[in-house]
């Protein structure tokens, strides 16, 4: 985790109006960090990364709170409000361009399915349905098959 890319997750966290929802779009933003930096060929030494993120999250918002802490609320329906708000992605978008607002959808449903195996819950509910949706609409977009979820 360099830098570059936690200034960009301090400026969305910036934006936010109040402390909570600086919070809650800190924990996404990390997360979609960590989710988009698993999609390598390359192999990832976890410990590193998730003591580096660890690290980070400790001195932004404290102790109690770590990658997993925001895996988890990242597998929940409380990142709905985040993802569905359009000052979020507004601000998203425009500053962190590494990571491409279409693959949030994706990001969120790989998230989901590790926690699936590894809780062996049903992930049915608020955020299964939303992912389901926007597989919808993207076929609608593309004019093809959704892509097979979890």
């Amino acid at each position: 985790m360099d830098t570059l890319i936690k200034d960009k997750i301090l400026a969305v966290t910036r934006q936010g109006r109040t402390r909570a929802e600086s919070t809650d779009w800190f924990r996404v933003t990390v997360g979609l960090y960590y989710l988009a930096g698993l999609m390598t060929k390359e192999a990832i030494d976890f410990k590193t990364v998730d003591r580096d993120f660890n690290r980070f999250i400790y001195h932004t918002i404290g102790g109690g709170h770590t990658i997993t802490s925001i895996l988890q609320f990242m597998s929940g329906q409380r990142v709905l409000p985040i993802v569905q708000s359009e000052r979020y992605m507004a601000a998203f978008t425009s500053t962190c361009t590494d990571v491409p607002a279409d693959s949030i959808p994706f990001l969120l449903e790989l998230n989901l399915g590790v926690a699936k195996n590894i809780s062996k819950l049903d992930v049915a509910g608020p955020l299964h349905d939303w992912l389901e949706a926007q597989k919808l609409a993207q076929k609608t977009r593309d004019g093809g098959a959704a892509a097979e979820g979890i």
